[in-house]
């Protein structure tokens, strides 16, 4: 018998397992692995993957800004944090309870979608830095984006073009990418024209922009993002 077609579920977790920035960031600038900080993670992460992506099916993908240390910093699942995890997912952390505005977005927006079997079937979400990145305070550390500061973003751009590469081998469609974000959008935009990547960006305003400043106009941007998934 010839070797099973892996599936893609086992490229995702296998991507997950093998990350690892071994760059050099600014001062004041740290990249944080989620699977390192916590075994459950890993074990999280793996169980959502089997239920979800078990299959060969082509998604299409969705692009984030980085993981947050709250949401998939600590479920190693993009943009869902311990609540939705077990609440939606059916999938319970025992050694972290987390709250994340941008999760609250994202899975009411699944809801309307016919549910997050449904929309996981369709859809693959991850970063293109896939690494939490916390900056320096004077209050302590706190979550940070790659475009925050020029030279860190040039200290992680190689990195994210080959973690953009990574993630299209898992199998999602090139020919129109979602992009999370207006900043972020500008970002990938330009990794895209020396990459090659994607022939075309459509893009989102991100989940947390929505929850903070938008909800009066929530339904809105719900609809935006099932419309342009689903045709």
């Amino acid at each position: 018998m010839g070797k099973m077609n892996k599936t893609f579920a086992d490229k995702v977790i296998a991507f997950n397992k093998n990350l690892q920035f071994s760059g050099d960031l600014p001062d004041g600038f740290q990249a944080l692995n989620p699977y390192l900080d916590n075994p459950e993670t890993m074990t999280v992460m793996q169980e959502f993957y089997h239920k979800y992506y078990n299959d060969l099916n082509r998604r299409k993908f969705i692009i984030g800004i980085n993981p947050s240390r709250h949401g998939a910093g600590v479920t190693g699942v993009p943009f869902t944090d311990t609540k939705r995890l077990e609440a939606v997912c059916g999938i319970t952390m025992q050694s972290a309870r987390t709250h994340e505005v941008s999760s609250v977005f994202m899975y009411d927006m699944m809801a309307e979608y016919g549910g997050a079997e449904e929309f996981y079937h369709d859809v693959y979400i991850n970063s293109p830095f896939p690494l939490a990145i916390v900056r320096k305070t004077k209050t302590g550390w706190l979550n940070a984006n790659y475009y925050d500061d020029k030279k860190l973003f040039e200290a992680v751009k190689d990195f994210m073009i080959e973690s953009l590469k990574k993630h299209i081998s898992l199998g999602v469609d090139t020919s129109e990418v979602f992009v999370l974000g207006k900043k972020n959008s500008e970002f990938i935009s330009a990794l895209n024209k020396e990459a090659q990547l994607f022939e075309k960006m459509t893009v989102f305003e991100h989940p947390r922009y929505i929850q903070q400043y938008k909800t009066k106009e929530k339904q809105l941007y719900i609809d935006k993002y099932i419309l342009a998934l689903k045709k």
